[in-house]
């Protein structure tokens, strides 16, 4: 059966102020009425019931994402401890699934990526869970076709054409073995991945068997899968939120990109047949929304003269006036306000930090 692993523990730090240790961008209202760990559910829904959908997030998270998503069933929520990065993350649903379905496929993704339309996505999800039936061995991820050199995205490099799928003469349309994974890269290394045409953004999604991945994990991660499976052994038991956070501490935080994709033989991308957008940083709210004809993206109440390219984002009970501003981004919430140009995104983490250093945990 196919089951759905939402990873939901990421804290959104470039999306401060609305962002905060308590309500981190996958919590947040940034592209709609659903929040965006709602919208993914929603996305999965028709395809995997809410019974197969396992939600890994911070342990101070489970609350607000339950009430966010009172439907779940008991059991469907794991919370981390401390964050230790996607690859125990995957270990760990991959242990949980495999202890109820020995057989299962597992459908892996982040929780606050936009993705349209919700009915291709679903069949991209299908296609790859039945390449995975088809070899087990199989790990399947989606590449999107990139749309401009972006520096903040990891890049897939696609091989040959997979042969055709069982039963089918021809070969099979937009599915690629994959030759190599690549770092972010610099704007002239990603203006020729561009320029070859056989790269594709990274989109952090992945099916594969969970007996697959946690034989990869063994296989690489021999250390952090002796501390998961003590976990696994514990649940149910008295001692299980001690050994949880003891065993899980102890680990040496890697994402599944280190861990295994870049190990793997039998990796395969499918082209997606759908918009993606990891939702990255307030510049990917402009490129969703769209922008007005001064090129500004505005989600608040307000007045501006003289102001092109900016991002403006506040509530309905408070106006926000700009004047000669450009290229900016203006964030009001009701204790923090950020004026920031739009060319120093970046920098917003290191002035978290500042915030932080100063002991300021209220405005976190």
């Amino acid at each position: 059966m196919l089951h759905a692993v939402i990873m939901a523990g990421g804290s959104g730090t470039r999306f401060w102020p609305e962002s905060r240790a308590a309500r981190p961008k996958q919590l947040l209202h940034l592209l709609g009425q659903r929040t965006m760990i709602q919208a993914t559910v929603d996305r999965l829904v028709p395809l995997v019931p809410l019974e197969r959908t396992l939600i890994v997030t911070a342990a101070t998270l489970v609350a607000e994402i339950r009430n966010q998503l009172p439907d779940l069933p008991a059991g469907a929520l794991v919370g981390e401890p401390c964050r230790r990065d996607t690859a125990p993350c995957i270990g760990l649903a991959a242990l949980a699934i495999a202890a109820k379905d020995p057989d299962g496929v597992m459908a892996v993704m982040p929780a606050d990526h936009a993705i349209a339309p919700a009915a291709a996505f679903q069949q991209a999800i299908a296609l790859a869970e039945q390449l995975v039936q088809e070899s087990p061995e199989r790990i399947v991820t989606f590449g999107v076709r990139p749309t401009y050199p972006a520096e903040s995205f990891g890049y897939i490099e696609r091989g040959a054409p997979l042969s055709a799928l069982e039963g089918d003469a021809s070969p099979a349309t937009g599915i690629y073995q994959v030759k190599q994974f690549r770092e972010k890269p610099k704007a002239q290394l990603a203006r020729q991945y561009i320029a070859a045409g056989t790269f594709y953004w990274n989109s952090g999604i992945f099916v594969w068997k969970a007996a697959t991945i946690l034989q990869e994990l063994e296989r690489h991660q021999a250390e952090m899968m002796a501390r998961l499976k003590a976990i696994a052994a514990a649940a149910g038991s008295p001692q299980y939120t001690e050994v949880f956070a003891r065993e899980f501490t102890a680990i040496q935080g890697i994402s599944i990109d280190y861990a295994v994709m870049e190990h793997a033989a039998n990796v395969v991308v499918i082209e997606a047949p759908f918009a993606w957008d990891d939702v990255g940083s307030w510049q990917a709210i402009a490129r969703l929304q769209g922008a007005d004809e001064q090129g500004n993206t505005i989600s608040a109440r307000h007045v501006g003269l003289d102001t092109e390219g900016t991002i403006v984002r506040g509530g309905a009970d408070h106006l926000i006036v700009t004047l000669g501003a450009s290229d900016l981004i203006v964030v009001h919430t009701p204790d923090a306000t950020l004026v920031a140009s739009k060319h120093d995104e970046e920098a917003i983490r290191k002035l978290v930090k500042m915030i932080a250093d100063r002991g300021w945990q209220q405005y976190l």
